[in-house]
């Protein structure tokens, strides 16, 4: 499920389809963990070595961590009953250990043994009984459960870990520039080819295909928004939302409402946006500002649009 939405732009013009949006652009695409992947490149880059270059890691990443993929090595290790140490990949491993650490420093507001209860509201695959994040260790090679019952969900970070991977990946095919889009994650290298910086418009959480709250040039940080409304289970005149609040094991509330962050990676990017979606606005906006996140916090409701910008967000926002 695809929790996040972008107008992909590139060089200031705004497109809402993958096409170029400036001479000396070309566009590419594929599908990637359910939804797709774009990117802006140079005209001349190889945009076959780039589709190959971002299969591989795709195919990587979800072997290692899809919750759909019976085999993968995320779903064999929620499926053990062992308490002893489990070998796994240095993938998993080092997005495990990044989860946990996010886990611990917002205060458990992103959780990645929340699955089953993800699960029991109607969204994702994991079955199992509620753990808790210290029941679960991680080496540079293996991860080990205290309890029988944990299971681990990577899905709020794990497509920003592969889109980090890709931006690494993209100079060993030629590529020293790009615009890149995965699963709604953001991340930009060197220049558009008329020198220009690459942009991207953020959508207002309510509204219309390609209307345009901000434009917003990313630089070197990454780029990620989580929110509910359009991913929400609809029932009657409300909503559930797929986000779960760790403290009630309650879903958030389904207003319209999103938050988008800037990070130096997709990977803290896209936990930090889960994270401060479930704080809420209020809760979310002093948390980031304490720490000195730069977020775009938005919500709508029956008294109007509010938005509050946290850490120097601003200073990315062009239009």
């Amino acid at each position: 499920m695809n929790r996040r939405k972008f107008i992909f732009a590139c060089a200031g013009a705004v497109a809402s389809a993958v096409r170029p949006a400036f001479a000396g652009t070309v566009a590419v695409g594929g599908p990637a963990f359910g939804g797709t992947w774009r990117a802006a490149l140079p005209d001349q880059a190889s945009s076959n070595a780039v589709r190959e270059m971002v299969a591989s890691v795709v195919a990587e990443v979800n072997q290692a961590m899809s919750p759909y993929l019976a085999q993968s090595e995320l779903s064999v290790f929620n499926r053990a009953v062992t308490l002893n140490w489990q070998r796994c990949s240095a993938p998993l491993a080092e997005v495990s250990k990044q989860a946990l650490e996010m886990c611990r420093f917002t205060g458990g507001a992103f959780d990645p043994t929340i699955g089953p209860v993800v699960n029991r509201f109607g969204f994702g695959p994991i079955h199992g009984g509620r753990a808790l994040p210290e029941d679960l260790s991680v080496s540079s090679n293996s991860l080990r459960k205290r309890t029988a019952g944990l299971t681990l969900d990577l899905c709020g970070i794990a497509k920003g870990y592969a889109l980090d991977r890709i931006i690494e990946g993209l100079p060993t095919v030629g590529v020293e520039a790009a615009l890149v889009e995965l699963g709604g994650e953001i991340r930009t290298l060197g220049e558009h080819p008329d020198g220009r910086s690459w942009k991207v418009g953020i959508e207002r959480p309510d509204s219309a295909s390609g209307m345009v709250a901000h434009i917003v040039a990313p630089g070197k940080m990454a780029l990620a928004t989580s929110g509910t409304g359009r991913q929400s289970v609809r029932l009657g005149q409300g909503g559930v939302s797929h986000l779960i609040d760790p403290r009630t094991s309650r879903p958030v509330d389904a207003m319209p409402a999103s938050v988008s962050v800037l990070a130096g990676t997709a990977m803290r990017a896209d936990g930090l946006a889960t994270a401060l979606m479930v704080m809420g606005m209020e809760r979310g906006a002093a948390f980031a500002e304490t720490h000195a996140i730069p977020a775009l916090f938005a919500r709508l409701d029956t008294a109007g649009s509010h938005e509050i910008m946290t850490g120097g967000f601003d200073a990315y926002v062009s239009a």
